[in-house]
């Protein structure tokens, strides 16, 4: 237990207007962005939503009270939400909240897996283009403005026919058409900073261009990037569910939310409950992802703040 001089002690450390170690200013700026975090009370209600995303994804085989895969079509076909069966069950006599539980492993992984592809991607474009300037710029811009052209899920459906259906070509689909945004706000940070005395004095000792894209500029942008990157966690995740729906992602009898809906678009009238949970799933996450998005932007781009 830390008694309470020193808490007092170590508040007064963490909102010290002279940080006397790199490692305290650190602190000092992570401290005063999660205070500004915690007053955003729908950014922290994000924050619960994500986390228990996480948290039913991990301990998906102890929440699930049945089998995602096995039903039983003479006993348990179609029954309406109970006791038993909360959320009710599907054409094949599966338990819905089973296959809900564990279609948040799939999403948490498509969430996970497209942000680790695309985000790098469109930081490391737009960085360059924008340091770089001149042709290199053009060229780099008019691919994303290509990319920016077309419907994400429109082209994402395009790649994925081509690379044939699959969760593992969704996600590569659905990265592909992802990073363009990034790389838009990765440039616009980088035009701002290129020109600032810090960048000048690194080029004057002779730091060579890639240097001071990779140690320099790329860390800058980090944050603004991020910040995107969780915005777009609810497009990804809608996406995923698209793909899912038109029979492109997950393929049967992987319990996937999209691929739910569409099972159940044949039952929306007499068996609502079928289509309403993972419905209702998509809508909760991705509402969690927004509000903790907008947390995010006012938490560590101050000034985008409201």
């Amino acid at each position: 237990m830390i008694d309470a001089p020193a808490r007092v002690s170590l508040r007064a450390w963490l909102v010290s207007e002279r940080p006397r170690s790199r490692r305290q200013a650190f602190l000092i700026r992570v401290y005063q962005g999660w205070l500004t975090f915690a007053a955003n009370r729908l950014a922290v209600a994000g924050l619960f939503i994500v986390a228990a995303l996480v948290l039913v994804a991990i301990l998906a085989s102890h929440l699930a009270p049945y089998s995602p895969y096995v039903g039983d079509l003479r006993a348990t076909r179609l029954l309406p939400p109970s006791a038993a069966h909360w959320f009710g069950t599907d054409d094949q006599g599966r338990d819905i909240l089973s296959r809900v539980i564990f279609g948040t492993r799939i999403t948490l992984v498509v969430v996970v897996l497209v942000a680790l592809l695309a985000a790098p991607i469109g930081l490391a474009v737009g960085t360059v283009a924008g340091y770089a300037g001149g042709y290199v710029d053009a060229a780099l811009m008019r691919v994303t403005d290509i990319f920016l052209a077309f419907p994400r899920l429109i082209l994402a459906l395009a790649f994925v026919a081509a690379l044939g259906p699959g969760i593992e070509n969704a996600v590569i689909a659905i990265a592909i058409t992802s990073w363009p945004p990034y790389a838009r706000i990765a440039r616009a940070e980088t035009l701002t900073i290129r020109k600032s005395e810090y960048i000048s004095a690194v080029e004057m000792i002779g730091a060579s261009p890639w240097r001071i894209v990779l140690r320099h500029i790329m860390p800058l942008c980090v944050s603004s990037v991020i910040v995107r990157v969780t915005l777009d966690m609810a497009g990804i995740i809608l996406t995923a569910a698209g793909l899912g729906f038109l029979g492109l992602g997950a393929q049967p009898p992987t319990p996937e939310w999209g691929a739910m809906i569409a099972n159940g678009r044949l039952y929306v009238l007499d068996q609502w409950w079928v289509a309403a949970a993972p419905g209702a799933a998509i809508f909760v996450v991705s509402l969690g992802f927004n509000l903790l998005g907008d947390g995010l932007r006012d938490a560590l781009d101050p000034k985008a703040a409201k």
